[in-house]
């Protein structure tokens, strides 16, 4: 590969991800991006660890193999929390050694930290929450954090298929307990949940602590940090959004979610 000849990957198991690359394409204009949303398989957290794996894992072959991706944001909090690190660990050295895979959570945790925050609330997935990685995250830097997580499987039903109706009663199900607990900021942690984050700002007058505001500021810090990466990635101000299934609920909550019309092209991935 030639320098400036690859891409930025955003990989997330469904849609909500692409809020996170319209927020990296307003903090990298310039920057070549490939979505590519499991939807096929959405939503993660409720899968086995092992379907998560193999789902996440052929995704990211696709954007290296496929895609010409560099580096690649797993906008996905369950895949950050179940297969991230195996990726890294194992398959990376093994199959791309000089490209990188980048999770969401522990830039979720390095910006609470900063904030100076002691008693968190976390809304997640069944399996980010059980997972329990952000509070195994937080203790390894400050054991004194408090960090009360609920799992909130009904929210990205309803984001993806248009519950909006609904959404309020939900959130006060899964929202007021924590806020009668006094915590001092809410995680989103996942992707999909960015799109909620005013409604809970204005409903609960809550500091709330959404992704697509933090992943940006991070990855800009991370190629600074990595000139030897940040010079491989293409700057021709390009993106493509690919999903492993389309309906037409998808094509208008892509637009919706990006702010402006998507053209998405539906791929196959193999799973083997």
């Amino acid at each position: 590969m030639t320098a400036h000849s690859m891409k930025l990957g955003v990989f997330d198991s469904g849609l909500g991800g692409v809020m996170i690359a319209q927020a990296i394409r307003g903090a990298l204009p310039d920057i070549d991006m490939v979505y590519l949303g499991d939807t096929l398989h959405v939503p993660y957290g409720t899968r086995s660890e092992q379907a998560i794996y193999m789902y996440t894992k052929a995704c990211i072959e696709h954007l290296f193999a496929e895609q010409d991706c560099q580096l690649i944001i797993m906008a996905c909090n369950t895949a950050s929390a179940s297969a991230l690190r195996k990726l890294q660990q194992t398959y990376l050295p093994q199959a791309y050694p000089e490209r990188r895979i980048l999770g969401v959570v522990v830039p979720t945790i390095e910006y609470a930290i900063e904030r100076g925050l002691k008693h968190i609330g976390l809304i997640g997935t069944n399996y980010t929450v059980h997972s329990n990685v952000y509070e195994e995250e937080l203790r390894k830097i400050n054991p004194a954090i408090e960090i009360l997580q609920v799992n909130t499987p009904l929210l990205v039903p309803l984001i993806e298929h248009g519950g909006m109706a609904w959404m309020e009663s939900v959130l006060d199900h899964y929202i007021l307990p924590l806020k009668e607990k006094g915590i001092e900021a809410l995680i989103l942690s996942c992707t999909h949940y960015s799109f909620l984050k005013d409604i809970i700002r204005e409903r609960y007058g809550m500091d709330v602590i959404a992704q697509d505001e933090i992943v940006p500021a991070k990855l800009v810090e991370y190629l600074k940090r990595h000139p030897e990466i940040d010079r491989k990635i293409r700057r021709g101000s390009k993106d493509a959004f690919f999903v492993t299934d389309l309906t037409e609920n998808y094509a208008e909550k892509t637009s919706e979610f990006y702010g402006m019309p998507v053209n998405l092209k539906v791929i196959e991935v193999s799973y083997g």
